[in-house]
């Protein structure tokens, strides 16, 4: 079987790509390596996956409608798994087009690809984010998320709605996963794992948020790729007795589900996991919440668990650990 994974050089992207090789199948990576953050970090982690039989990158930007259109004509892909987006909630404040181009046209064009080509399922990443101004907990995907509170969450929300006209017009399997802060070995540095660690290690000061009043569902990249791999080998089906009420299926074969570790942190207990991980004692530098940010974040993963019978469940203390000895490592940090 024949996958494209878009984002192949992100973050969530590298990891999927890894256990799809590991299983044996032929992968596909896409990306257009911007300068969101440093693009090294980027390249390191494809030259990891190079040097695997079965992967072969391609560049390219998925707005590049030709380009795309293309590339799915030559391949013949079975499955995508459509991570590439362009990331980063406060961002959006500052770079709305970028949004408008990667995550909006760029959901498009694959989407046309999956219908050109009869992909046989299509799984692509949401966020969390969409549930903005959603004060019920634990956020589940039967509720509605009609109040984002940043562009990049509104863009997540309408990739959503998008699949999901295409899986009612086309008949295409297409399923949403909502990730819940994802972090781990090789994350992305513009993440408070990345930030704070970065920082307590070198004896400057953290900003902390909401004056450390924050929850957040902090899911390990292991439990987030377990997710994906099995969800991508489940096709929704069309819901035949849909009454509307379960705003994460329809009469389409369209699903929406949550990836989080279901055990929300507070952000004083996530530093301490990172003081401990460290040795070191962080340097807090106490602010208001940010706009576009959310004080809490919890998943509701009943659904995923009756589907695939998996549930995230790595400590917040081990993961840390885990991304902290990569840290030291990879930037080669005595300290």
């Amino acid at each position: 079987m024949k996958f494209l994974v878009t984002g192949a050089a992100g973050f969530i992207g590298f990891y999927v790509c890894q256990r799809l090789l590991a299983l044996g199948y032929q992968v596909v990576g896409l990306d257009n390596l911007n300068d969101y953050y440093p693009v090294q970090l980027k390249r390191d982690r494809l030259s990891q996956l190079q040097k695997q039989p079965g992967f072969r990158f391609v560049q390219l930007d998925l707005a590049d409608r030709d380009g795309i259109a293309a590339l799915f004509a030559s391949e013949q892909f079975q499955r995508v798994i459509h991570l590439g987006a362009q990331a980063g909630v406060r961002y959006s404040l500052q770079n709305p087009m970028a949004y408008a181009d990667s995550n909006l046209i760029g959901t498009l064009t694959i989407l046309e690809g999956c219908r050109q080509h009869k992909v046989e399922h299509l799984v692509y990443a949401s966020s969390s984010s969409v549930y903005g101004m959603n004060s019920k907990m634990p956020f589940s995907t039967g509720d509605r998320v009609d109040h984002p509170v940043s562009l990049y969450a509104a863009t997540k929300k309408a990739n959503e709605l998008i699949a999901h006209s295409y899986s009612h017009l086309y008949g295409i399997p297409t399923t949403g996963l909502r990730f819940f802060t994802v972090y781990g070995p090789w994350g992305r540095p513009d993440m408070a794992p990345f930030l704070f660690t970065k920082a307590i290690l070198a004896g400057e000061p953290i900003k902390v948020f909401n004056h450390g009043q924050m929850l957040r569902d902090f899911t390990y990249i292991d439990d987030i790729v377990e997710g994906v791999v099995r969800i991508q080998a489940l096709p929704p089906k069309p819901h035949a007795d849909w009454d509307g009420s379960d705003a994460s299926s329809s009469f389409a074969p369209y699903k929406v589900f949550n990836i989080g570790n279901n055990q929300p942190v507070k952000l004083m207990t996530f530093i301490e996991a990172i003081e401990k991980a460290t040795g070191k004692t962080a340097v807090k530098e106490f602010l208001p919440m940010q706009a576009g940010d959310v004080p809490a974040t919890y998943a509701d993963i009943d659904d995923l668990q009756a589907a695939v019978g998996f549930k995230p469940a790595t400590p917040i203390e081990e993961g840390m650990q885990r991304f902290v000895d990569w840290y030291r490592g990879y930037y080669s940090v005595e300290c």
